[in-house]
């Protein structure tokens, strides 16, 4: 419960609502785009473009994000991504906790700019002919796959990580977003990822004790970087990006 008492942990959290708030806006900025006018065969390759568009639009937002507050909160930007690093012992349960929230406010404060401006009137509707067994399994297996490559290019035992963390985030975020982003799926899919690479993969060598503690309190190495409040403001944040 330390963490709570330090401006980082505030800030990461405050970076977790900013982040998130942008992520939604442009992707759902993205997603209101004009209607598909003219012949059946116009409508079906505007519609293909609309999915790409909106596709790149997440994939390009979370990478930039990521690469923007990374240093600062770890760039979750997804609860279900803050439940699976909770899962595999990487933040405290009030830190995840702390996000969730920050990550919703910052979700719904999004979407209530974008109703200001949109005069649209059914941008919630979903998908039809999906039932709710299909769209878990989708949602389950999109954010499986996100979280397992969030965890794997951020594990800092790894010394054979190169090029872009955040790119390769983009990324699978752009192939989740085929598929929207709903609940039960997803965080499922991330309690599964986490398992996954932490107890099979590439399991990690931490006792129960060890595991509660963190849980409780958060790894060792944010010790280095808390800043008790009222003594002074120039600490960074914790990160989970490895350090090259």
């Amino acid at each position: 419960m330390s963490e709570i008492k330090s401006w980082a942990f505030w800030r990461a959290v405050a970076a977790e609502f900013v982040g998130m708030l942008l992520f939604i806006f442009i992707g759902l900025s993205a997603i209101t785009g004009k209607d598909a006018t003219g012949s059946l065969e116009k409508i079906a390759q505007e519609k293909i473009a609309q999915e790409l568009k909106v596709a790149l639009a997440f994939a390009l937002a979370i990478a930039t994000l990521a690469q923007s507050l990374g240093h600062v909160s770890g760039a979750h930007l997804n609860p279900a991504i803050s439940l699976g690093l909770l899962v595999s012992c990487q933040i405290s349960a009030l830190r995840c906790l702390c996000y969730i929230l920050a990550q919703m406010l910052g979700a719904v404060a999004a979407s209530a700019i974008v109703s200001g401006y949109s005069k649209k009137g059914s941008l919630g509707v979903n998908a039809l002919n999906v039932s709710k067994g299909q769209g878990f399994i989708i949602e389950f297996l999109a954010t499986l796959q996100l979280v397992l490559c969030v965890i794997a290019v951020t594990d800092k035992r790894r010394s054979d990580v190169t090029g872009s963390a955040p790119l390769a985030i983009g990324l699978s975020v752009g192939l989740g977003h085929f598929a929207a982003v709903y609940w039960l799926g997803p965080m499922c899919g991330g309690i599964a990822a986490a398992l996954i690479y932490d107890f099979l993969l590439y399991p990690r060598t931490q006792t129960f004790s060890r595991r509660r503690d963190v849980l409780l309190h958060g790894p060792e190495d944010q010790s280095d970087a808390v800043e008790i409040i009222g003594e002074g403001n120039s600490s960074p944040g914790p990160s989970q990006w490895p350090k090259h």
